[in-house]
């Protein structure tokens, strides 16, 4: 299943009390995220990772259709860098927390490289 805005919505539903109250948070968020980043600020969520705009500079692209070059212009595009933690989630060195936030940092002195859930 695909994880959207929909999906999200409902997930965070029973948390803020209702679909509506959890769309406008929803809506916020994502808001000032692309806000920020059209700006040229990075916005960076502890334990989940940075969002910015980067350039691009332009390239010499070939049409695989007619094998005609062709120059890409400079443009600049949206990034995310997931966060370090986040990563090890992803690919299993850590384990997933069966309770509470997944991006709260650990408590001093907990965290193991080994994977320890957290």
């Amino acid at each position: 299943m695909t994880v959207n805005k929909r999906v999200l919505i409902d997930r965070i539903a029973p948390t803020l009390g209702g679909r509506r109250p959890a769309a406008l948070a929803v809506e916020a968020v994502l808001d000032v995220i692309v806000r920020a980043v059209v700006d040229g600020e990075p916005v960076s969520v502890t334990g989940f990772g940075t969002f910015e705009a980067v350039e691009l500079a332009s390239r010499t692209a070939r049409n695989p259709k007619t094998g005609d070059t062709m120059v890409v212009p400079a443009r600049r595009v949206p990034r995310f860098r997931p966060h370090s933690r986040f990563r090890d989630f992803a690919d299993g060195r850590r384990g997933m927390p069966q309770d509470g936030s997944a991006i709260r940092k650990d408590p001093k002195g907990t965290h193991t490289s080994t994977g320890g859930a957290a």
